[in-house]
């Protein structure tokens, strides 16, 4: 098949694994189709060991047909910034997302490019993914922590918006034209990614899931901790405010979100939190 160019955009900190992050790239550059450029924004100063990373990659790349292009910024702006930078560096009409500790199958992109061509209404495409505990061998995933399934079909998914996010966003390829003309990543605290699909559903865009894991993602307690707390809880209460506002949700569904992420965001202790999610919200 004859598949089109794309941009695959990653971003690296210095709170992240060296081994990791290897392995993330190592997961991206041996695809079944490989991507026309890698944008790897560097969200401030980097330890010497991911530095070296990066390092051998841009020799490693320098023979390859894939660009890799490497921006830094001069102090740590946090992922949401570092994503908004990365995704304005992409030279190609469809980016798919990586993070710097996950793995992508490799016939991930494959499989995304190949849903696109044949769902030509679709926006943007993701998959489920299956939630790993690292330990001694970070190639090791059979440490299953949980799976986030989401819906397969536009419809569905949309109806599954209206109480959590529908897409897991490491694992979503899309449109870069699609996504600029709604503004783009937008600052929303921990939430850029669920504000973006919302915003791309109320311009009538369409979504769709590859019902299979794609992306596996490390988890662990420190996960839990960033989804708890009053400062995410005030951005999740935003957004439920801005969906009761667009008429995606009516009354009844607002409270209802509003008061069940009330209880397991500030109300609720990390390690209830922890075995919450991964015996209620996943598989």
């Amino acid at each position: 098949m004859n598949y089109q160019p794309f941009s695959v955009s990653i971003c690296v900190y210095k709170g992240d694994n060296a081994n990791h992050f290897d392995i993330a790239m190592r997961s991206i550059i041996t695809q079944t189709i490989q991507p026309s450029e890698i944008v790897l924004t560097i969200d401030g100063p980097i330890p010497n060991d991911i530095e070296l990373i990066v390092s051998n990659y841009s020799d490693e790349l320098k023979e390859s047909i894939i660009v890799f292009k490497v921006i830094r910024l001069q102090k740590n702006m946090g992922h949401g910034e570092a994503r908004r930078v990365c995704f304005s560096n992409c030279s190609y009409p469809i980016i798919a997302l990586m993070d710097a500790d996950d793995y992508s199958v490799p016939d991930r992109f494959e499989k995304q490019l190949t849903y696109l061509m044949s769902h030509t209404n679709v926006s943007v495409v993701g998959s489920y993914i299956t939630e790993f505990i690292s330990n001694s061998n970070p190639m090791d995933f059979t440490n299953y922590a949980g799976k986030r399934i989401v819906p397969e079909k536009d419809k569905d998914i949309k109806v599954f918006m209206k109480n959590r996010c529908p897409m897991n966003q490491v694992t979503t390829m899309f449109y870069k034209n699609d996504v600029e003309s709604v503004g783009g990543y937008i600052d929303w605290y921990c939430e850029e990614d669920y504000y973006l699909w919302i915003r791309l559903a109320l311009a009538g865009k369409c979504f769709g899931n590859i019902p299979e894991t794609l992306v596996y993602v490390r988890v662990g307690d420190e996960m839990y901790q960033r989804r708890g707390g009053l400062k995410y809880f005030k951005s999740e209460y935003k957004l439920q405010k801005l969906m009761l506002e667009k008429r995606i949700i009516g009354p009844g569904r607002y409270l209802i979100n509003v008061a069940t992420r009330l209880t397991v965001q500030v109300l609720m202790p990390n390690s209830l939190r922890g075995w919450l999610f991964r015996k209620v919200a996943r598989n």
